[in-house]
């Protein structure tokens, strides 16, 4: 779904930025943008999905279409996998991936899916293109099942929960800004 403001919002940016440099769009990296929802039960569980196109655990989610927004491939995704509408929240975690592979580095976006009551989890359908089953289980009962870097995603998702507020990630870990020789913020500068 776009955000029905999207067009009046583009309205009124104006003409496009002219490419000064002939080309140049064209030549900029791409990057995967994908979207996720940590939807739990009433016991705290969270929902995972058994791909049926790979051999790890999913969350509901995936990678965002052209010209769509993180937010809204977390929707579509969840209401494609699961057969359900569910209110997809704030952001908790904002994670860059790597590029390895023939995959591109990308960012990954994990959203707040809520908690389902059970009513809603007796509703579940499941596209059986996308997912052969469902279960609902701790992270740790999980995390076999999964690539670390998921499990270190879901771990920060957890986590920016309990703060109450998001995390920024590289590759599922918070990173040490200091490690990375940034210079000390001096707060007795305006």
């Amino acid at each position: 779904m776009i955000h029905p403001s999207r067009e009046a919002d583009l309205a009124a940016e104006g003409e496009p930025e002219k490419e000064f440099n002939i080309g140049i769009a064209g030549r900029l990296p791409k990057k995967t943008t994908a979207g996720g929802a940590l939807v739990r039960n009433s016991e705290g569980l969270i929902l995972f999905l058994e791909a049926v196109y790979k051999p790890t655990l999913e969350i509901p989610g995936g990678v965002a279409e052209f010209d769509e927004s993180p937010l809204d491939a977390a929707r579509r995704e969840a209401r494609e996998e699961i057969g359900i509408d569910i209110e997809i929240g704030p952001a908790l975690v904002i994670d860059w991936i790597p590029a390895t592979g023939v995959w591109h580095d990308g960012v990954m976006f994990i959203f707040d899916g809520g908690v389902l009551t059970d009513e809603q989890i007796a509703q579940i359908t499941l596209d059986d293109t996308e997912a052969r089953r469902f279960q609902f289980m701790t992270l740790d009962q999980a995390s076999d099942r999964m690539r670390p870097s998921m499990v270190r995603r879901i771990a920060c998702a957890q986590e920016a929960l309990r703060q109450g507020a998001p995390i920024y990630a590289e590759f599922g870990r918070v990173p040490d800004n200091k490690a990375a020789g940034a210079a000390p913020v001096d707060s007795t500068r305006g």
